[in-house]
């Protein structure tokens, strides 16, 4: 569904990404992880269309995408959660809610208020709070409600960077069920997660990335692969 090969980046002369190449089939969950600073969030970047990459391919469904527009990247289906959130000021929850049916024009008042009340079943306490501002909510709220405005456009793929950074554990638990249950729906998932304990109990694959390159690649669901990626990163 969606397939790097040999992607590079740079920010001016910074070269951040040097030969990436990774794959996300439907279904599936694959965890993008490594340390700080060795380009994970410019891999999720590069593929939502936030920065181009200067060699390479990135294609998603079968069309190339790499350098294409970020809205148009959206609109075919790619819906990103960045690490920052980036909830709107001076919007309610429910207005940063309704920003997220830009991503699939068309779609009727009445399909989009079906939509809209679905995301309030799963994210129940965003609707008790759909009248509050986005910003004064909680870190985990504000993690919900980022998550929930990207799935209100009914996305093909995922993109989630480090969701849980930051949050209390109970929270964290509530955010790892969340992505438990897109699994289960059969949505596939990027995902870039430090808390890896948590995170090589959701994912299918995974790959590792050191200095802007893949270094080693395995399966979520093999115990000798999850051991030694522990030993990779030495947690």
């Amino acid at each position: 569904m969606l397939e790097l090969k040999d992607v590079h980046t740079h920010y001016g002369l910074s070269h951040v990404l040097q030969g990436v190449s990774l794959r996300v089939d439907a279904g599936e969950v694959v965890g993008l992880f490594g340390r700080n600073g060795v380009g994970k969030t410019t891999v999720m970047k590069t593929i939502a269309g936030w920065v181009a990459p200067t060699q390479g391919t990135v294609h998603f469904d079968g069309q190339a995408i790499g350098g294409v527009a970020s809205e148009r990247i959206c609109r075919q289906g790619i819906g990103f959660v960045p690490e920052d959130r980036r909830i709107f000021p001076g919007l309610t929850v429910e207005e940063n809610l309704v920003l997220g049916f830009m991503q699939s024009p068309g779609r009727s008042r009445a399909e989009d208020r079906r939509q809209l009340d679905a995301i309030y079943t799963r994210f129940p306490r965003l609707g008790e709070r759909r009248q509050q501002m986005g910003t004064t909510l909680s870190g985990g709220e504000q993690q919900m409600l980022a998550m929930a405005r990207v799935l209100v456009g009914k996305p093909r793929l995922l993109l989630i960077d480090e969701p849980t950074e930051g949050l209390a554990p109970k929270i964290v638990d509530e955010i790892f069920t969340l992505m438990d249950c897109l699994r289960r729906d059969g949505i596939p998932i990027l995902l870039v997660e430090q808390n890896m304990h948590r995170a090589i109990g959701l994912v299918q694959r995974f790959y590792v990335l050191e200095r802007g390159a893949v270094v080693m690649s395995g399966d979520g669901t093999k115990a000798a692969d999850r051991e030694a990626l522990m030993r990779q990163l030495a947690v």
